[in-house]
C-alpha cells in the first residue's frame, strides 16, 4: 500500500510512475523525474555526510535554477528544513536570516561570494558552504568548510536509484519562508510537510491539475507562489518550465507556444506586460488552459482585457498570504458576476470576518479575515510573542486560527472583497514589505535626517512604495542619490517608486510620524 505523506515522497512517487518523463525545463536543460530524484538523493547523502541532522536548516541562496530545485528536495530527503532566499537579497538581510535561522549549511553560487562574504561578518553561527559554479576562488576565500556542487554530484549515476530511509513524519518542519514583519526584521514562517501537502492538494483540486499539465513559472522560488509551482507539479506528475524571471515578452510567448504551456501563474505586473504585447496573434496559445493571479488583485479592466485576449483560457483570481499559502479563489465562471472578488475559501479551509470586539460581521460590514484549516502554518520562527498574536488558539485542542491582518467585506452570497491592510505593511509586486526596513536603510544615507515610507494604490503593483525624506540642513541630496543607495542595499521590489523631499514630517502627540495623514494626503 502506497502511503505518501512527506513533500519529497511525491517526487519519489512521480519518479517511479514517470521515470523518463521531463519534469523540469530550465536554461536549456531538461531533467526527467528519474534524474531529479537521483540528483536530490545524492545531495541528501552528501548533506548527511557533512553532519546534517534532522530538523537542521539549510539556506539556498540561488536564482531560479536546476540547482535550486535539486537542493529543495535534497534537503527534505536528508530530513532538513529548506530556506530558499531571493537571489537578489543583500548582505544585511542575509546576515540576519543566517543568524536567526541558525542554518547549518548554505548553498550558493560562486557569483554571490561578495554578498555572502559581507553577510558572514560577525556571524555567531557555524555553517558549511556548498558552491555552485566553475570558479574555485570562493572555496579558497572563506574559512568555513566548503564543498563544490559538481564534486558532490560527480559520482552519481542517474540510472542507479539511491534508496534513502524516510527521515521524519508529516508534523516535522519542511521549510521556513522569510517574509517582512512589522518590526522591520524578516520573519521565518514555519511550514510542516502536512501544511504544504494539504494546501497543495487543495489547489491542485480546484485547478483540476493532471500529469498532462505543463506549467510556466517566472516567479522566484523564494516567493511561496513560485515555490508551490514546483511542489504541486511534482505531486501531480506534470512538467515545469522554470525561468529566472519575466524579462522579455517575446521570449515568454515563444515558450508558451513551443512548450505547449497549459498553466501560467501571474501577478498584476505580468498581466500588464501580457496585455501590452502587440504581437500576440502571431503565437499559438491554444494549449493554454488557465491563468492564476494572486499577491495583489487584478484590476477589473485587466480581467476583461485578458478574457478578450485569451477567450479560451480560465482565469482564477485568488488570495493568500504566506502564513497559510492560499485562502480563497474565485471560480472562473463567477468572474462576470463578481469581477472584484477573490472568491470564497479553498477546499478544506474556512474563513470568517471579525470586528475589533471579536464579533462575526455580516454582509457589507468590514472585518478582519480569520482563517481556519490545515493550510494555517505553525507560526514564526524564534518569535513566540508575534506567533501568539497572529496564530491564536481556537475552540478545539490543537486548533489554530490565523488572524490575517487584512480587512475584507463579503456580499450576500459570501464572496469576499479585499479592503485594506490592518497594519502598515505594504504589499507590492506580490511581496509584503516592511516600511520600517526601508526607513532604516534611508536613514543610513549621510544627509538624511528622517524618513517615512507608505504604500500608495497602484493598478499594476497593488501598492507602490513612496518615501518622504527630510534632509539635514544644507544638504542637497538628489533623488538619484537616494535610488542608487537603495538599489545597492535593498531588494529590487523594496526600492521606492516615488520620493518626496519635505521640510518636516507630520507628527502625532507622542512624536510618532502621522502616516495616516500622509496616506490621506496622497
Amino acid at each position: 500500500m502506497n502511503f505518501t505523506t512527506l513533500v519529497h515522497e511525491y517526487l519519489i512517487q512521480s519518479a517511479r510512475t514517470h521515470p523518463d518523463k521531463t519534469a523540469l525545463i530550465c536554461n536549456n536543460t531538461r531533467l526527467t523525474y528519474r534524474e531529479i530524484d537521483a540528483c536530490s538523493s545524492q545531495l541528501a547523502l552528501s548533506l548527511m555526510d557533512m553532519g546534517l541532522k534532522r530538523h537542521d536548516r539549510v539556506i539556498v541562496f540561488l536564482d531560479n535554477s536546476v540547482e535550486t530545485v535539486i537542493s529543495l528536495y535534497g534537503i527534505l530527503k536528508a530530513g532538513g528544513v529548506f530556506i530558499i532566499l531571493n537571489g537578489s537579497i543583500k548582505s544585511k538581510k542575509l546576515h540576519y536570516i543566517m543568524q536567526d535561522s541558525g542554518a547549518a549549511v548554505l548553498i550558493t553560487h560562486a557569483s554571490k561570494a561578495p554578498v555572502l562574504y559581507d553577510a558572514m561578518s560577525n556571524l555567531r553561527t557555524q555553517l558549511q558552504l556548498i558552491w555552485v559554479g566553475n570558479s574555485t576562488r570562493p572555496l579558497q576565500s572563506f574559512s568555513q568548510p566548503s564543498f563544490a556542487w559538481d564534486s558532490i554530484l560527480a559520482t552519481m549515476n542517474p540510472e542507479t536509484a539511491v534508496h534513502l530511509p524516510i527521515r521524519g513524519v508529516d508534523m516535522d518542519l519542511a521549510g521556513l519562508i522569510y517574509t517582512s514583519g512589522t518590526t522591520g526584521e524578516p520573519k521565518g514562517i514555519m511550514s510542516t510537510h502536512h501544511n504544504i501537502v494539504s494546501v497543495a492538494k487543495s489547489i491542485i483540486h480546484y485547478l483540476d491539475n493532471s500529469e498532462k499539465d505543463i506549467i510556466l513559472n517566472v516567479l522566484p522560488l523564494s516567493f511561496d507562489y513560485g515555490l508551490y509551482q514546483i511542489l504541486m507539479t511534482f505531486m501531480f506528475g506534470g512538467t515545469v518550465v522554470l525561468e529566472k524571471a519575466f524579462v522579455y515578452q517575446t521570449r515568454i510567448f515563444k515558450i508558451l507556444e513551443r512548450e505547449k504551456i497549459t498553466g501560467f501563474p501571474i501577478v498584476p505586473t505580468i498581466a500588464v506586460l501580457l496585455l501590452n504585447f502587440s504581437n500576440t496573434e502571431h503565437y499559438d496559445l491554444s494549449h493554454l488552459r488557465y491563468l492564476t493571479n494572486t499577491a495583489a488583485a487584478l484590476p477589473v479592466e485587466h480581467i476583461h482585457r485578458l478574457r478578450k485576449l485569451l477567450p479560451h483560457v480560465k482565469i482564477y483570481s485568488m488570495y493568500g498570504l504566506t502564513e497559510c499559502k492560499r485562502t480563497t479563489y474565485l471560480p472562473p465562471e463567477e468572474l462576470d458576476r463578481h469581477p472584484g472578488s477573490v472568491g470564497k475559501a479553498i477546499p478544506n479551509c474556512e474563513t470568517f470576518l471579525l470586528d475589533e470586539s471579536g464579533r462575526e460581521v455580516g454582509p457589507g460590514e468590514e472585518g478582519e479575515l480569520v482563517i481556519r484549516g490545515t493550510n494555517v502554518m505553525q507560526g514564526y520562527w524564534n518569535a513566540p510573542e508575534l506567533t501568539a498574536k497572529v496564530f491564536r488558539q481556537g475552540t478545539y485542542p490543537g486548533e489554530r486560527l490565523l488572524y490575517s491582518g487584512d480587512i475584507f467585506k463579503k456580499d450576500q452570497e459570501g464572496f469576499l472583497y479585499f479592503v485594506r491592510r490592518k497594519d502598515d505593511l505594504i504589499k507590492t509586486r506580490g511581496e509584503r514589505v516592511s516600511p520600517r526596513e526601508i526607513e532604516n536603510t534611508l536613514c543610513e544615507i549621510k544627509g538624511v535626517l528622517e524618513a517615512a515610507v507608505i504604500g500608495v494604490d497602484d493598478d499594476i503593483m497593488g501598492q507602490a512604495i513612496k518615501a518622504y525624506i527630510v534632509l539635514t540642513e544644507g544638504n542637497h541630496l538628489l533623488k538619484t542619490d537616494i535610488l542608487k543607495y537603495c538599489s545597492e542595499n535593498l531588494e529590487t521590489f523594496m526600492v521606492p517608486h516615488y520620493i518626496d523631499f519635505v521640510t518636516e514630517l507630520p507628527k502625532i502627540h507622542n512624536g510618532k510620524v502621522n502616516k495616516k495623514f500622509l496616506i490621506e494626503k496622497d
